[in-house]
């Protein structure tokens, strides 16, 4: 069986352990490394609820890994609960920004089983042990300082370090963000086109509408206005001769006839 090249060590825990005798010696419990090297050694397995010994298994005893369990050749080394409280980890330390400030814990690592060689570690913001929590990447590069349940960081938040698994939270908000953008870029587009529509009716052909607005321009309103103000003048004139005219007429044809009353 061929074992992966990388692999996460609570994945690792959560198996079965089997060796090539075809005894199940339980799940795991903990993972046994060594922190001023970033290598894991190694992991603690609990085969019965009863039974208050540990089981220890060195990492170059795995053989496979299956879906359920993880088979293992040769003879563990058996110890208490007091050993494992006493190795060095650091998982569940408190995380540091560079200002002092706790950001996160460490919750889990990824390793290469061929060597053990620690690739890096997860990081969460709150309780791992909630479903659906937010993992960041922690990368071996951005370790200032590590003690006893302390990590420190040339960072000044999580959010400089890529995001390996993004919570419910996360999502909800990458997806909101997605959908604001897509509603403001189709606001802008509809207030662009309404406007459009205010400035040119739509149903003008854009020929006409180049020819009407050159003619607007064009066009002096002040051009014709000496013409048409004679004009004006002239057809008054002729309106009140004629008038004239008929009322000298008609006075003068009452003066000629005899007057009915005398």
């Amino acid at each position: 069986m061929i074992l992966p090249t990388q692999y996460l060590l609570s994945d690792l825990l959560k198996h079965h352990v089997r060796c090539d005798q075809g005894i199940d010696h339980g799940i795991g419990l903990i993972g046994w490394m060594h922190p001023p090297v970033h290598r894991l050694l190694g992991w603690f397995t609990k085969p019965s609820n009863i039974n208050l010994s540990r089981t220890v298994w060195r990492l170059d005893q795995l053989k496979g890994i299956g879906s359920e369990e993880a088979y293992v050749k040769g003879i563990p080394v058996n110890c208490d609960q007091s050993t494992i409280d006493s190795i060095p980890t650091l998982l569940n330390s408190d995380v540091l920004n560079i200002n002092g400030g706790k950001i996160a814990s460490v919750v889990d690592l990824v390793f290469d089983p061929k060597n053990g060689k620690i690739l890096h570690y997860l990081l969460s913001r709150s309780d791992p042990r909630i479903p659906g929590t937010s993992r960041w990447r922690l990368l071996i590069d951005n370790i200032l300082d590590q003690q006893p349940g302390m990590v420190s960081l040339n960072l000044t938040s999580l959010e400089e370090l890529p995001l390996a698994r993004s919570s419910i939270k996360q999502n909800f908000l990458r997806r909101s963000r997605n959908w604001r953008e897509q509603i403001q870029e189709f606001s802008s587009q509809a207030s662009d086109r309404l406007e459009g529509w205010f400035e040119e009716p739509p149903w003008e052909e854009p020929n006409l509408r180049e020819s009407r607005r050159v003619s607007t321009i064009n066009s002096d309103p002040l051009e014709d206005w000496d013409d048409h103000y004679q004009n004006t003048q002239t057809n008054n004139s002729l309106e009140s001769s004629d008038k004239f005219v008929y009322d000298d007429r008609t006075f003068k044809g009452h003066q000629d006839d005899d007057d009915p009353w005398i």
